[in-house]
């Protein structure tokens, strides 16, 4: 009877090593497809888009780095941010360089170019106009910058002084030239206009006096500016614009009104100043590749649905974007991909207000709760 018992248990003990080697193989075979499905998965899912901004210590290139750190990964894009000279260059990078699906782009320089081509210049035509705003993102402030013992005080007085423009091929040099047009009704005179980096216009500005004024563009709090030291307001100081000026009129034709505040610039300012701003596009080209365009709406949509994280994470800026879509000027256009993704998200955080999403306690997990 023991010698039974003992080779029954035996063989209970064979099958249950049996079962357990079955089902580790099955589990093992399991995982590795689950696995394979999973590679397979991320590779039709994940394309690989770049976005151009502009320098390493500007605003713009900021906000390319919070889409592509937040949103695009949850987007199944992986976003490569490029530093440039500015918006000029983002149009025609946009245009014609492999593999750029998105661009920061002033509303100035977006209309310069629809400009030149109502005005008949072919090639402005063949850049500008297969591109498409995606959504307007937040104003950028206009700084002049100048010496601190520079008896300007106002934006006004920069009519006759020598301008550092910034780089050919950059919105701030095109901002600068049409800000200057408008209030004066002529150019920079060409011996008064250079064309430097902002870092080196600062270094001349206070070392040799050979530029009276440097212009800076960038949404507030700009990076090139807080990293001042106190000590800067010993060399430098901002003009701030004056609102009932004849020339201020004509400067808001184009341009809106702004406040630069002194909590962005502790180490420069004691109040906050009067200034002018340019708004910032994001915009795309007019793809038409299924693929293409199932990313760029696929990115919209988790910008959308997780925008608090940028406000929580990102830039300050982010918190001036509505993520909405006015009218346009004539010649301008929405992307349509991307415009109904936009549409459709912000319908839907209207009559739900989007929170943050819980996190769920081990006895929900447990129960089923988490959805």
């Amino acid at each position: 009877m023991r010698r039974a018992a003992d080779a029954g248990h035996l063989v209970v003990i064979a099958l249950i090593g049996a079962m357990l080697a079955v089902h580790a193989s099955l589990s093992s075979a399991a995982t590795s497809n689950a696995s394979q499905r999973a590679a397979r998965d991320a590779t039709r899912a994940t394309a690989q888009f770049k976005i151009v901004t502009a320098s390493e210590r500007g605003t713009y290139i900021q906000i390319g780095r919070d889409i592509a750190r937040f949103i695009a990964p949850l987007a199944g894009v992986k976003l490569d941010v490029l530093p440039s000279a500015g918006s000029a260059e983002n149009v025609r990078r946009l245009r014609y360089e492999p593999g750029v699906k998105l661009a920061m782009v002033q509303s100035d320089v977006y209309q310069a170019f629809l400009d030149q081509a109502a005005a008949g210049n072919v090639e402005a035509g063949n850049v500008i106009r297969p591109l498409r705003v995606v959504a307007p993102l937040y104003d950028e402030e206009i700084y002049f910058v100048v010496r601190a013992d520079s008896p300007m005080e106002y934006v006004h007085d920069i009519r006759g002084t020598r301008i550092n423009t910034g780089p050919i091929g950059s919105g701030t040099a095109l901002t600068t030239t049409t800000l200057y047009r408008l209030m004066f009704n002529e150019p920079i005179r060409e011996q008064d206009a250079s064309f430097l980096s902002n870092e080196d216009a600062l270094a001349k500005l206070v070392t040799d006096r050979s530029i009276d004024v440097v212009a800076i563009i960038a949404g507030q709090p700009a990076k090139l500016l807080i990293d001042m030291k106190p000590e800067s307001r010993r060399y430098i100081k901002l003009l701030k614009l004056d609102a009932d000026h004849s020339t201020t009129a004509a400067a808001l034709r184009t341009y809106f009104p702004a406040t630069v505040r002194a909590t962005s610039y502790p180490n420069l300012l004691s109040s906050d100043l009067p200034g002018l701003a340019v708004k910032a596009y994001l915009v795309t080209y007019d793809f038409n590749l299924g693929a293409t365009r199932q990313h760029l709406a696929r990115l919209m949509r988790a910008l959308c649905r997780n925008f608090f994280l940028l406000e929580a994470n990102g830039h300050p800026k982010w918190h001036e974007v509505s993520l909405s879509l006015p009218d346009l000027g004539e010649g301008w256009s929405y992307y349509d991909a991307t415009a109904r993704e936009i549409r459709a998200c912000a319908a839907a955080r209207t009559s739900t207000p989007a929170n943050p999403p819980k996190t769920c306690s081990q006895q929900e997990r447990v129960l089923g709760l988490c959805g």
